[in-house]
């Protein structure tokens, strides 16, 4: 058994090897998960969290690096969850290894973990939430969380993070895709990544028009802005720090941020508890009062609704 209120007090002093035992108890859903989350929870709520979405190969870890970089340039103590694909043998990331994000291992005031899917879907892997209150509580300033880039399914980072960045490239089509995966409702700021390549103007013009397309703003409303960007020289990152700082401020001016934080909060209880309920209808299976539920359903006595609400009813008050 881990030594929970030691493990946590290490990592509040930002140990490494603290914060990564943390994230493992998280990951793989320990008994002592209820202990951990209640020792963090008045530890949390200061960090910023961005999240960074974009098709495959619009250079996300690349970007996700060199605002690494930008951060530290001012002091900030940044966390970064990079999601990715799950091997199909072990269950673990693909792309451990973060290549490239290899220049800031040795820096102690940054804190870097991969984060498989595990088959779920959305980009994100289902024990983020947890994770970033880990490395909130681990004093963490901003936390970079980078989905895996799963195409049309990568909205999910909007529920998750305070500004979600949304990066494309030119030549690739982004902009017919962004129409599709509803990106555009999702991205708080835009970033045309590669954009020394042809194309980019082109990029930047077709994304203004798209959010000229979107619902109409009110005055004081906040237009995401779009920033050129060459994340593999560092070009254009200072003005993306700048556009996050500036709907960060937005949003704490108009109380908005405050609100997405406790959105955010109720789908993780709600998330909880559905599956701690999914947990114990599958402990049913084959108990008796799940086959006379079904028993009645085929002759026809009851209907699945009615059948549903009974088991729903049972299981609450048990």
């Amino acid at each position: 058994m881990v030594d929970v209120p030691d493990l946590v007090e290490q990592a509040r002093q930002g140990r490494p090897r603290a914060v990564a035992r943390l994230i493992s108890l998280v990951e793989g859903a320990s008994p002592q998960l209820r202990a951990v989350m209640a020792a963090l929870a008045p530890l949390t709520g200061n960090a910023y969290v961005v999240g960074l979405t974009g098709s495959p190969g619009v250079g996300k870890s690349t970007s996700t690096s060199a605002l690494i970089t930008a951060y530290r340039k001012i002091g900030k103590r940044v966390g970064v969850l990079a999601v990715d694909p799950s091997s199909p043998f072990s269950g673990g990331a693909l792309l451990g290894d973060r290549v490239r994000m290899s220049d800031h291992a040795s820096d102690p005031g940054v804190y870097i973990r991969s984060m498989a899917t595990r088959g779920h879907l959305g980009g994100l892997a289902w024990s983020a939430p947890q994770a970033i209150r880990v490395l909130d509580a681990a004093g963490c300033e901003v936390i970079l969380v980078e989905t895996v880039g799963v195409g049309q399914s990568e909205v999910e980072i909007a529920s998750q993070a305070d500004t979600s960045v949304v990066l494309l490239a030119p030549g690739m089509g982004d902009g017919i895709q962004a129409a599709k995966a509803g990106i555009l409702e999702i991205g708080d700021v835009y970033v045309v990544n590669k954009a020394d390549r042809e194309g980019a103007d082109a990029t930047v013009r077709e994304l203004n028009h798209m959010l000229g397309l979107g619902e109409a703003r009110a005055a004081g409303d906040w237009r995401p802005p779009i920033v050129k960007t060459v994340a593999v020289r560092a070009e254009g990152v200072d003005e993306v720090v700048e556009a996050l700082e500036k709907h960060r401020a937005w949003m704490e001016e108009r109380g908005i941020l405050a609100e997405r934080r406790s959105r955010r909060a109720a789908r993780e209880v709600e998330t909880i508890a559905v599956t701690a309920l999914r947990e114990r209808i599958g402990d049913l299976r084959g108990d008796r009062r799940l086959s006379a539920l079904a028993d009645r359903i085929v002759r026809g006595e009851l209907d699945p609704y009615a059948a549903a609400d009974e088991l729903v009813a049972g299981l609450t008050q048990g």
